[in-house]
């Protein structure tokens, strides 16, 4: 091993090492019992997520590149995979928290198991075989920071729906939240904009494909849709009005009764919202979130403005590049104000938006071989794209170019609205 080499396996253990306790530092404040819960499909149990991102780097990393590896438990293939057909079966999506064994310390051994075991790999591998495993380590670090994202949003909902309603943790100390006035719009001309990622770096097989498209001349919201904005909308009967509504987002409306986002409770005349420090009174300067698409598109009707395509952000991104966010590492894990002003704001952290865009391939997109291939390209069907991360995206997961992507019913994750016109 040269010295370059041994000073990249360095920096990358030292990478490995920050991403996986970042994970149970977000599992920390648990207790046992909330890592079993999985209330509704959607969402995992932590314990799950746990040993789920370390199954990851056992089955993708070590097997192949450590010799002589030894699995941890010869089950935790089935336990833990999570939907890599290509490797074999396992427990179905909706029967995870029937997993109270192992027990959570097994889970944290396990991980402990994986982590020195990457230490030693890591720390032997030859120059020749550290070109071929970066990417696949790589991957494994991104998987995760995607799992720390699932973890939050999946634990506020698993507290929510515990009759106590308790607190994850106390709220960060923030200022006071101040109005931010009334929202600009600003322009993005028209014209041919380059679309996709490029250059060095990471992103995902789905960012891939550079593409020139044609847009004109539009018009974008400064900042996210606040709780004050969205409120108006449902005092105009916005539910109950099926002017504003896709057929397929007001059968959703009527068939669970819905009358507000999630997380949002009315008591005694006002109107209060579940959060990660608890229930709160409802902040009417904050961004509204955890909304469905169905949702933010009969908000923006009502509003006469409609949603950005996913291009047309990308594009306003390039005009308006993003400079910082309220992303994990604030320790918020909620989204938090616009400040007044007529500047871009919020294109990164806080919430996720939505935009009318089908979750497609882009040009040129080819699975990989092998597992590693059922990443993305077989969710590309029936799901919408969001765009530029939430309050608890990692900051350095997220890139103008990171798509992501959810059915259009889905509201547990922190997602928003930003308008165009």
């Amino acid at each position: 091993m040269n010295i370059l080499t041994a000073s990249i396996n360095k920096t990358t253990l030292e990478r490995f090492n920050q991403i996986r306790t970042q994970t149970e530092k977000i599992c920390a404040p648990l207790e046992p019992e909330d890592t079993v819960v999985q209330p509704m499909v959607d969402v995992s149990p932590p314990k799950w997520h746990m040993a789920h991102s370390t199954w990851f780097f056992e089955q993708f990393v070590l097997g192949p590149y450590l010799k002589n590896y030894r699995v941890f438990h010869p089950s935790y293939a089935f336990l833990f995979n999570s939907y890599y057909n290509t490797v074999g079966n396992r427990v179905q999506r909706a029967e995870r928290s029937t997993l109270t064994r192992p027990p959570l310390r097994d889970v944290y051994a396990y991980r402990r198991h994986v982590n020195e075991h990457m230490g030693e790999l890591l720390n032997t591998l030859s120059d020749e075989k550290l070109e071929e495993l970066l990417p696949v380590l790589e991957l494994g670090l991104q998987h995760e920071q995607q799992h720390q994202e699932l973890l939050i949003t999946d634990i506020k909902y698993i507290l929510s729906t515990n009759a106590l309603l308790p607190a994850y943790h106390e709220a960060v100390s923030v200022p006071q939240a101040s109005n931010p006035g009334e929202a600009a719009f600003l322009e993005v001309p028209g014209g041919i904009y380059r679309i996709g990622f490029q250059g060095e770096g990471f992103s995902f097989d789905n960012e891939l494909g550079v593409h020139e498209v044609l847009l004109a001349d539009f018009q974008i919201m400064n900042r996210l849709v606040t709780n004050r904005e969205y409120l108006e909308f449902m005092q105009e009967d916005g539910y109950s009005d099926f002017r504003f509504w896709l057929d397929e987002g007001l059968a959703m409306v009527r068939r669970d009764n819905l009358k507000a986002p999630l997380y949002w409770l009315e008591q005694d005349g006002d109107w209060y919202q579940f959060t990660m420090h608890g229930l709160e009174k409802l902040d009417l300067h904050k961004p509204v979130s955890h909304i469905s698409f169905y949702e933010a598109q009969a908000y923006a009707t009502w509003a006469g403005k409609r949603l950005l395509t996913e291009f047309e952000w990308e594009a306003a991104s390039q005009v308006y590049p993003p400079v910082e966010g309220n992303f994990q590492e604030t320790g918020m894990y909620e989204p938090k104000a616009a400040t007044s002003g007529t500047g871009m704001q919020q294109l990164y952290g806080d919430t996720w938006e939505w935009t009318y865009s089908a979750y497609h391939p882009y040009p040129g997109f080819s699975t990989a071989p092998g597992a590693l291939g059922e990443y993305n390209g077989k969710f590309m069907v029936n799901q919408m794209v969001l765009r530029g991360g939430s309050c608890a995206t990692p900051e350095r997961h997220i890139r103008t170019t990171y798509r992501n992507f959810f059915h259009p019913d889905k509201r547990w994750q922190f997602s928003g609205i930003r308008l165009a016109q």
